[in-house]
C-alpha cells in the first residue's frame, strides 16, 4: 500500500513541476509568440482596409502609406451608405444566405443521415462517389450549370424565386463537403442510440429529428456557419446570374465604386468595412461552437 502511495505521489510531483520547469515556459512562451505573430500578419489586410476607409483621397496613395490618418474622416462612412443602397442589398443577401444555411442544414443531415446509420446496397460506394464531385473545379462546372439555369429560364428573371433560383436551389442537395461534415459526427454517435429507438417502435425519420439532429448541433452548426459566410462573401455566383441592379447583393454591390476611369477607394473601404464587420461579430459569438464541431468530427465513440 505504501508502495502505491508513493507512485502515485511522485507522479504528482512530476506532473507538478514539469508545468513550473523552465522548459515548459520556454515552450509555452515560443508557442505565444508565434501565435501573436501570425495573427498580426493575418490582421494587416483589415487594420489597412480600416484605416483606408477613414483617409482623405490625397492620402491615398502617399509613400511610405499613412496608418493613422490626420484627420480621420468618418464622413467617408455616410458617403459610402449614401452612395451605396445597403438596405436592398442586405435584405436581398440575407435572403439567400437564410435560405441556403437552411437547406444546406436539412438536406445535408438528411442525406448523412442516410450514409451512416441505414444499411443498403452499395452505400460506401455512393458515398465514394458524392465525395469525388469535391475534386470537380467550380470554373469546370460554371459553363454547364449556367447553359442549365438558363434553359429553365431562371437567368434574368425579376421574380424572387426565379432570379435567385440558381443561388438557392442548390441548397436542397445539401453539399459533398457537408454531407461529408455531418456524416462524420454522426458516425462518433453510439449505434446503441439509435437501435434501442427502433426497439421502442421509432421511425427512421423520429430517430433522425429526435435523436441524432439534437445530439449533432455542434456540426450542424459549423456547416450553417460555412454556408452562410459562403453566400454573404459570394461574388462569382451573383454576377453570373443576377441581371437587375434591384436583385444585387452586398458582394456585388460594392463594384459600384469601381469605375471604368477611377475607383473611390476611400469610400469601397468604407462599404467593405460595414460589410464585414457583422461576420467578425458572428465569428467571435460562434467560435467555440464552431471549433467544437470541427474537431469532433470524425471521432469515433
Amino acid at each position: 500500500m505504501s508502495d502505491v502511495r508513493s507512485a502515485v505521489i511522485s507522479r504528482l510531483r512530476s506532473r507538478l513541476l514539469g508545468k513550473h520547469a523552465p522548459s515548459y515556459f520556454l515552450e509555452r512562451g515560443v508557442i505565444y509568440a508565434l501565435l501573436i505573430v501570425f495573427s498580426a500578419i493575418f490582421a494587416i489586410p483589415l487594420l489597412w482596409m480600416v484605416s483606408t476607409s477613414l483617409k482623405p483621397r490625397s492620402l491615398l496613395f502617399v509613400f511610405p502609406p499613412v496608418w493613422i490618418p490626420q484627420p480621420m474622416l468618418w464622413r467617408n462612412y455616410y458617403d459610402a451608405l449614401t452612395f451605396f443602397p445597403l438596405v436592398p442589398y442586405l435584405a436581398n443577401t440575407l435572403y439567400i444566405a437564410g435560405f441556403n444555411v437552411v437547406g444546406h442544414v436539412l438536406s445535408a443531415s438528411l442525406v448523412a443521415y442516410g450514409f451512416s446509420r441505414i444499411d443498403w446496397p452499395g452505400r460506401d460506394k455512393v458515398f465514394i462517389l458524392v465525395l469525388s464531385t469535391m475534386m470537380l473545379p467550380g470554373v469546370v462546372t460554371m459553363i454547364p450549370l449556367y447553359l442549365f439555369w438558363r434553359r429553365v429560364h431562371m437567368v434574368g428573371s425579376s421574380a424572387p424565386l426565379h432570379g435567385f433560383g440558381p443561388l438557392m436551389l442548390p441548397a436542397l442537395f445539401g453539399g459533398a463537403f457537408n454531407i461529408f461534415l455531418i456524416r462524420q459526427f454522426f458516425m462518433s454517435i453510439p449505434e446503441e442510440l439509435c437501435d434501442a429507438a427502433r426497439i421502442d417502435g421509432c421511425s427512421e425519420l423520429r430517430i433522425y429529428a429526435r435523436i441524432m439532429l439534437p445530439l449533432a448541433r455542434p456540426a450542424l452548426a459549423t456547416v450553417a456557419l460555412f454556408t452562410f459566410l459562403g453566400s454573404w462573401n459570394d461574388f462569382m455566383g451573383p454576377l453570373i446570374y443576377l441581371t437587375s441592379r434591384d436583385q444585387y447583393t452586398l458582394s456585388l454591390g460594392l463594384r459600384q465604386f469601381q469605375g471604368q476611369y477611377s475607383t473611390q477607394w476611400n469610400l469601397l473601404m468604407a462599404a467593405s468595412t460595414v460589410v464585414t464587420f457583422p461576420i467578425i461579430v458572428l465569428f467571435f459569438f460562434t467560435q467555440k461552437t464552431f471549433i467544437q464541431g470541427v474537431a469532433l468530427t470524425g471521432i469515433k465513440g
